[in-house]
């Protein structure tokens, strides 16, 4: 049977597949979804469960758990420490993050390939290339060299589907974990893949084993170990030049160039991993050739793991002149063929990103290599008018009749952060007396209050480090000027749960002067609506204990606390007010839902007569519900303020900013 099937639903389905016991991540697009699909494969399961042990009724659930654990942890290190501790019960663990969420669990995971597992355990670093949503492009196959650990890149979703077995193999055989890393076109491409049975059981949950101490890190353990880590790494690399997905084709080319024995003799090589592979094979088997153009024979290197397959490379470098590297991000696969080149003393040139063939930055695309592979292989193209027009190699939006406008992310109409920012700016406008003020922010869709109008986000590093570098800043800006600055601090809920916490605990017990603000959305809005502590549900929906973030920073010893309703503009104002001429760690809470939590059943309109076209609402607020447009009546041609119903979700906030009393709600 096949499944059209997501590139992250391909990767929960097979690791499903494999025997997974648990999976923890953290959301972070591009992986978001392969949790997700794991979660709703949990609820069919329950389902027929339920079904099964009531009789259809809908009564208690059978009191025998199922087999397969997950959850949203609250940050990437806590859910791989998680995996960990089940690994080392023997159980089969999947661990979930975009690549910046690498960051956050490297500790543990440089730590944990030193003390080795026992189950599986398999860490899926999705990369955004592009970058299309991150802050950052990082190739993980670096961090994979940097820390001794195995990294498995998938060509395509069916790849993915398959390899994820093999990933959990490897660990288990090796004793250590590895990484599994898609990029953003297999994570969210889709594809028919071929639905295979479940794999027999590789592992066995044995429990808990003291072990002798093999799970306590010793520097003299750390050692030995360290030795063994580098004599695995040789291993691996043979049994990877080995592994099927590692591929080495030869093409014998075509007309003149073909030998008369039937052989060719290869000069070209062109090596690929990931989705640039099937970019690759795309283009060379999409292209349509007259009969009298001549190809060159070429080899055709797919690398879908890595230590590096040396045995394999050396096979494919034997006899080539030149060699095309095509990859995303980091020439990682290129320099490990430079490193042969040298090692064996070999005279192949090696064309990639170092010798500016290829891009450094941002995605590839079938169209632009195309035309790299068209000047590499030194061939004329004849592409058939009826092919996709990425294979006609045509810039999109360059040489078109009509080039695409640049539409920048915007907060949502209705989103309870434009009040917050807005409830922020009109405080400290009117009462900041003259302080300089520095608004720190955050990673999470309140990143965008640095956007025109509003202009409200100096800084965004890393998650949580908005808390941190307030205090910072504050610490040189009271040194600067007796008054000192006003520094805020913008997290979402979702975020301070995640890294905020200790960033708070710091400024509390180093006495700093910043005054936290927590928009509370009652969701992971950015990354698709994922619950959070804060919430009372976990990853399944269940009822879970609800962590009150105003309790918690009173736990903390944060002393003024405030909390507000965003879409009540004066009463937020208000709030911030209060606070303003205090001196320490204060917080404001507002709270009000996402639009994608909660929609009220109120639109706003203009009152045509009030309207001046002033366009103070537009100028202000920036809401995209909003715009300027020709009005009914005798003046026809004066511009007015226009609500389009179809974004608007009636939060008021316009209404409220209006002093001429023109825009109001009407119940639907």
């Amino acid at each position: 049977m096949k499944q059209l099937l997501m590139g992250n639903e391909a990767i929960a389905l097979g690791a499903i597949r494999s025997g997974l016991a648990i999976a923890t991540g953290y959301p972070g697009t591009p992986s978001t979804e392969i949790l997700e699909t794991i979660v709703r494969d949990i609820r069919k399961r329950e389902d027929k469960r339920r079904t099964a042990c009531n009789g259809g009724d809908s009564g208690e659930l059978c009191s025998e758990p199922l087999p397969l654990h997950v959850e949203w942890s609250v940050n990437e290190k806590t859910a791989l420490e998680v995996a960990a501790g089940a690994s080392m019960c023997g159980a089969r663990a999947l661990v979930t993050m975009k690549q910046v969420g690498l960051n956050v669990a490297s500790d543990p995971l440089m730590s944990l390939n030193y003390i080795g597992i026992d189950g599986g355990l398999v860490v899926v670093v999705a990369d955004d290339p592009g970058p299309v949503s991150s802050q950052t492009e990082q190739d993980t196959r670096h961090f994979g060299r940097y820390a001794k650990i195995a990294v498995f890149d998938p060509s395509s979703p069916e790849d993915a589907y398959t390899m994820i077995a093999d990933a959990f193999d490897y660990s288990e055989k090796y004793k250590r974990p590895v990484i599994f890393r898609p990029t953003t076109r297999i994570c969210h491409s889709y594809a028919s893949v071929e639905m295979l049975a479940p794999l027999p059981p590789r592992s066995t949950l044995t429990g808990f084993s003291k072990a002798g101490g093999r799970w306590v890190i010793f520097p003299s353990l750390a050692y030995r170990n360290h030795i063994q880590i580098e004599k695995d790494l040789i291993s691996m690399a043979d049994d990877f030049s080995r592994y099927p997905k590692n591929q080495l084709e030869i093409f014998p080319g075509r007309a003149a160039t073909a030998l008369s024995s039937g052989g060719s003799v290869c000069r070209k090589g062109i090596a690929a991993g990931g989705i640039s592979h099937a970019y690759v094979k795309e283009v060379l088997e999409g292209l349509f050739f007259d009969d009298s153009v001549e190809i060159p024979p070429y080899k055709l290197l797919k690398v879908s793991a890595f230590p590096f397959p040396a045995k394999l490379g050396m096979e494919f470098l034997d006899g080539i002149e030149e060699v095309l590297v095509v990859e995303e991000l980091d020439p990682v696969i290129e320099r490990e063929l430079v490193c042969l080149c040298g090692l064996y003393h070999l005279k192949v040139k090696i064309l990639g990103k170092a010798s500016g063939t290829m891009p450094h930055a941002g995605e590839n695309s079938i169209s632009a290599l195309a035309e790299k592979l068209r000047f590499f292989l030194g061939i004329a193209v004849f592409v058939d008018p009826k092919a996709p027009i990425d294979a006609l190699n045509i810039p999109r939006g360059k040489d078109l009749d009509t080039e695409l406008p640049a539409r920048p992310p915007v907060l949502c109409a209705g989103c309870p952060h434009r009040g917050s920012f807005f409830a922020v700016k009109e405080a400290v406008a009117e009462a900041g007396k003259g302080r300089k003020a520095v608004f720190s922010g955050d990673i999470g869709c309140y990143t965008l209050g640095n956007a025109l109008p509003l202009d409200m986000v100096d800084t965004c590093l890393c998650m949580g480090a908005g808390i941190t570098i307030a205090q910072g800043i504050n610490r040189i800006e009271s040194v600067l000027r007796p008054e000192g600055s006003l520094n805020f601090a913008f997290i979402g809920d979702s975020t301070f749960f995640h890294t905020g916490i200790p960033g708070i605990v710091n400024a509390v017990y180093n006495n700093a002067d910043i005054i936290v603000v927590v928009l509370d959305n009652f969701t992971t809005a950015m990354t698709g609506n994922q619950p959070h502590p804060g919430i009372g549900k976990n990853a399944l929906g269940h009822p879970a204990a609800k962590i009150r973030i105003p309790d918690l920073l009173a736990a903390i010893g944060v002393q003024e606390i405030i909390r507000a309703n965003p879409f009540k503009l004066s009463e937020a104002k208000q709030a911030v007010s209060h606070i303003l001429d205090k001196r320490g760690v204060r917080a404001i809470i507002f709270e009000g839902p996402c639009i994608a939590v909660s929609v009220g059943e109120k639109k706003c309109e203009v009152i045509a007569e009030r309207c001046s076209g002033c366009g103070v609402c537009i100028k202000k607020l920036g809401c995209p519900a909003l715009s300027m447009a020709q009005n009914g009546g005798a003046e026809r041609k004066k511009q007015r303020a226009f609500i389009d119903r179809a974004l608007c979700t009636g939060c008021g906030i316009c209404g409220e900013v209006c002093v001429l009393g023109a825009i109001g709600q009407v119940r639907l």
